[in-house]
């Protein structure tokens, strides 16, 4: 039986974090899917295009997807086994706690949630934006091509 799971998230901008997560997800499951939300309330740094071209690239063997509405209807779309989440602390895991219940309760999928490795734990694709965007040095906090990207966005 392959047992494929689904890693969703914006991945706006992608950073050391969720490729380590990520990468960590295909030495553990047969297929990994990272599933790239759609929300059109929100206006993201990278088109979904790139988001999805920046994955492709950093994470070899990770099939990439993009989806819009209910995840576990991405799920069950793309025959998911699992949701696997990163919790990056005990905020994370109050959150995400609420969404795994909700999922289960909604089709029955369970999530696995990973820690994320202790030297990522403060990284967030928001919070990296919003230094960047002030002229702060995320260098070590995203892929080479991510950050040269961003360069280009916030460097006019």
């Amino acid at each position: 039986m392959t047992v494929t799971a689904l890693c969703p998230g914006s991945f706006d901008p992608a950073t050391n974090g969720h490729v380590d997560i990520l990468s960590r997800c295909l030495s553990m499951y047969d297929r990994v899917i990272a599933a790239v939300v759609v929300n059109p309330s929100k206006t993201p740094l990278f088109s979904l295009e790139e988001r999805i071209a920046f994955l492709t690239e950093l994470v070899p063997g990770l099939e990439v997807r993009s989806f819009s509405g209910l995840l576990v209807d991405a799920a069950s779309d793309w025959d998911a086994s699992v949701i696997v989440k990163g919790l990056r602390g005990s905020a994370d895991f109050e959150y995400e706690q609420q969404m795994a219940h909700m999922n289960r309760h909604l089709t029955g999928i369970d999530t696995v949630f990973l820690p994320s490795s202790p030297e990522m734990m403060f990284v967030s694709s928001s919070l990296v934006k919003e230094v960047s965007a002030l002229g702060g040095d995320v260098s070590a906090l995203v892929p080479g091509t991510v950050h040269d990207a961003m360069k280009e966005r916030h460097v006019g």
